[in-house]
């Protein structure tokens, strides 16, 4: 696939997605401007949507007018080096949430994190380890504390009921 055929493509679906979020936004929804009330429920998705049809829209015009270096590209879009590296990225995400039903998202949030940073991606011991630690940590008070959305535990729930008692 050529960087052309790339760009060409993902403009395509791009418009597909939008056409689809359109779609569901008025679904029930309201996508105007609720006199007294503001926006409808439907109105941002909608109208966001819109904007994402037009922008597409517009790369597809100047991918086929060749308008810009991208459009006009034939070399390849990928090589092997990239391929390589999203594959181990995607079988990294599939293992997170795999493991995240069985040692919870937390846990396995930062094993996912220790592997991508410091093996993946070469980053120092130090920088690993303290994204390893405050990510997730963020990621807990984020939606456990402010958004009271409980994630899965596993078997390291027993874990947290000192921190529950504390934050509860």
């Amino acid at each position: 696939m050529t960087v052309r055929t790339a760009e060409f493509t993902a403009a395509l679906l791009l418009i597909l997605a939008s056409l689809g979020l359109m779609w569901k936004s008025t679904d029930g929804l309201s996508i105007g401007w609720i006199s007294g009330a503001g926006p409808g429920s439907g109105f941002w998705p909608f109208w966001l949507s819109v904007i994402m049809l037009l922008s597409s829209i517009a790369i597809l015009i100047r991918c086929y007018l060749q308008a810009t270096p991208e459009s006009r590209d034939t070399s390849s879009f990928v090589d092997r080096e990239t391929v390589w590296i999203v594959g181990l990225t995607v079988l990294a995400l599939f293992f997170l949430l795999l493991a995240s039903s069985f040692v919870g998202m937390y846990l396995s949030l930062m094993a996912f994190l220790l592997f991508y940073l410091r093996f993946l991606g070469g980053h120092s011991w130090r920088l690993s380890i303290a994204l390893m630690i405050f990510i997730p940590s963020f990621v807990f008070f984020f939606f456990e504390y402010l958004m009271t959305i409980p994630l899965p535990k596993g078997i390291t729930e027993p874990l947290f009921f000192p921190i529950y008692r504390l934050i509860y």
